[in-house]
């Protein structure tokens, strides 16, 4: 029987994908290159100070031949604007497709993940109304065979009730093994990592109202 699955904030799983983390680390990068352009309109400033010195290069550092002259050494550079410009247009062109692929990623993500977890909560159903024939198919069999032990009924019939009884095992079975292929589906759809520790246990329409909110 598959277990039940943990599931906790539908955003918080889904940013575990690799492919949402690489398309948000590609949109934070697009953004600071905006911010990295935008920084060149300034002038570069370059402050400092002097020493000179007098006399003979070979009396140099002697007190009688230095001099200090301190004060600000201050040179800038006028940037280009007009490239500038253009260097921002291009970052902002840059963050504007990342920002696309970014949305495009978490789409596909939620439309896969919303499909898992579809079929997920169907096979639940389905596997929940095989439990109940399987059950009853066990009910009808004990019945059966008891008839068939006292004599009050033919052979035929109790076999035919323990042939029911293997057919609704037989399907029961199919849906748990089912039930753990579409965990594990579910499991990559949503990014996986999950703790059991710090998640809560839901299943079906449940898992499904979680990832939607």
């Amino acid at each position: 029987m598959a277990g039940t699955l943990p599931v906790g904030d539908g955003a918080a799983l889904l940013r575990r994908r690799p492919d949402i983390r690489q398309a948000e680390r590609s949109l934070a990068a697009s953004t600071a290159r905006i911010g990295v352009a935008t920084a060149d309109l300034y002038p570069k400033i370059t402050l400092g100070l002097s020493g000179s010195s007098v006399g003979h290069a070979d009396g140099f550092g002697r007190k009688d031949t230095f001099a200090w002259s301190l004060g600000p050494l201050i040179s800038w550079t006028v940037p280009n604007t007009g490239v500038v410009q253009s260097h921002i247009a291009q970052a902002e062109a840059g963050t504007r497709a990342a920002l696309a692929k970014f949305d495009g990623t978490v789409l596909t993500a939620l439309r896969e993940t919303e499909t898992a977890l579809a079929t997920y909560a169907r096979e639940l159903d389905r596997r929940a109304a095989l439990q109940a024939s399987r059950d009853e198919s066990a009910k009808v069999a004990a019945q059966a065979r008891q008839l068939y032990q006292n004599g009050r009924t033919g052979y035929l019939d109790s076999l035919d009730a323990e042939r029911s009884l293997a057919a609704s095992e037989a399907a029961l079975a199919a849906s748990e093994a089912q039930l753990s292929d579409d965990q594990i589906v579910l499991f990559m759809a949503l990014g996986g990592g999950w703790e059991p520790a710090d998640t809560n246990l839901a299943q079906g329409a449940a898992a499904a109202t979680t990832v939607k909110q």
